[in-house]
Parts: C-alpha cells; sequence; structure tokens
C-alpha cells in the first residue's frame, strides 16, 4: 500500500485500516524507513520554514535565519525518531503489564501509524503564529485506542488505561528530548551572544 493511501486511511477511516494493518507483517526497521522517516519530515520541514524564513519571536532575541531553521528541524526529526524507537519499546514492554504479550513488530506498527496525526499536524511549524494547530495530533490517542485490539492482546478491560499509559510516556519521551535538544539549540546560539559582552 502506498505512503499516502495508508496516511488517508489511518486519518478517516481508522477501524477499517487497523484490520488491514493487522494483516501485514512490519518490524521496527522496515517502518522507520518507509513510513516514519517520510512522515517525520513533514513536521522537520515545516520548522525550518518556520524559524529559518518566516522567523519567530523568543524571550529574549528573535529566531530567524540558517541556524535557526536546520537547528529546529533536527530537533523535530531526531525528536520524532526517539518517540518511535523508544516508544514502541516501552509500549511493548508496558503491554506484558496490562495482559498483553511481547511483539516488538505490533509495537512499532501500533506507535507509527497512530502517531500520522501528529506528524502531520506538524505541517503548522511552518507557521509560528499558527503553531497552536499541531492540537490536532492529539487525535493521535484516539487511534491508538482504536488499534490496541487489532494488534494486541491486551483484554478489552485494560484497553483503556493501557492506551492512556503509553500516551503519557510517549508524551515524556517527546518532552525531554525536546527539552534536551533545545537546551542544547539555546546553548550554542547564545554562546557568541556572551562571548562578545564579556569582551
Amino acid at each position: 500500500m502506498s505512503l499516502s493511501r495508508r496516511v488517508w486511511n489511518i486519518l478517516l477511516s481508522p477501524d477499517q485500516e487497523w484490520h488491514v494493518i493487522a494483516g501485514e507483517k512490519r518490524t521496527i526497521r522496515s517502518l522507520l524507513g518507509r513510513y516514519v522517516i517520510p512522515l517525520a519530515l513533514i513536521p522537520a520541514a515545516a520548522s525550518f520554514v518556520g524559524y529559518g524564513l518566516v522567523g519567530a519571536n523568543g524571550i529574549l532575541f528573535r529566531m530567524s535565519g540558517p541556524y535557526w531553521g536546520i537547528s529546529m528541524a533536527l530537533n523535530s526529526l531526531i525528536t520524532s525518531l526517539c518517540v518511535y524507537l523508544i516508544g514502541t519499546s516501552l509500549v511493548d514492554r508496558l503491554s506484558r503489564g496490562f495482559g498483553g504479550t511481547s511483539n516488538p513488530g505490533r509495537s512499532a506498527q501500533l506507535v507509527a501509524y497512530s502517531y500520522t496525526p501528529a506528524w502531520i499536524a506538524g505541517v503548522f511549524y511552518a507557521l509560528p503564529g499558527w503553531q497552536q494547530g499541531v492540537v490536532l495530533g492529539l487525535y493521535s490517542v484516539y487511534l491508538f485506542y482504536l488499534g490496541v485490539p487489532a494488534l494486541t492482546a491486551i483484554p478489552e478491560d485494560q484497553r483503556v488505561a493501557y492506551t492512556i499509559v503509553s500516551a503519557i510516556l510517549l508524551i515524556i519521551i517527546r518532552f525531554l528530548v525536546g527539552l534536551l535538544l533545545s537546551d542544547l539549540i539555546y546553548s550554542f546560539a547564545s554562546a557568541p551572544f556572551i562571548w562578545s559582552q564579556s569582551q
């Protein structure tokens, strides 16, 4: 199935698409190259445009130009990959605590495909004033919930709890990785300013 068709189907007819996905065999690696990276490039490219070309006002200075564009694009891409890779591992291990079984391939499918709205909503990073639009990515939580019975052996009475805990873990991963990368970006950006003031 083509990338665009999978995206379209998982967004607009998720119940049916999860059953189609359940009939497929995928690995963490195959999903990374064929699905995750192409979609993760959407918010990365939008971040480059938003911070590198359009510009955004920071707390102490304006973020605009090649440095900010490239830095924020890399931040977005690396964060997306970490959410997928680390998230898949944790979601897979977590399933055993909710009555399911370990299956890395299925967990990778669940994380990758349910995260689709978050990557698509990343297009709003191209316009800093519209970045609140990324909240549409919360649809990912609902997609995850719908995908649980199709891809896992989680009992129905544990489905909501498993979804909530998994969503919290993915959000924490995104927050911590993004925070760490942002600190590095700001440190390098402020270094010339601090150096000039000390002369």
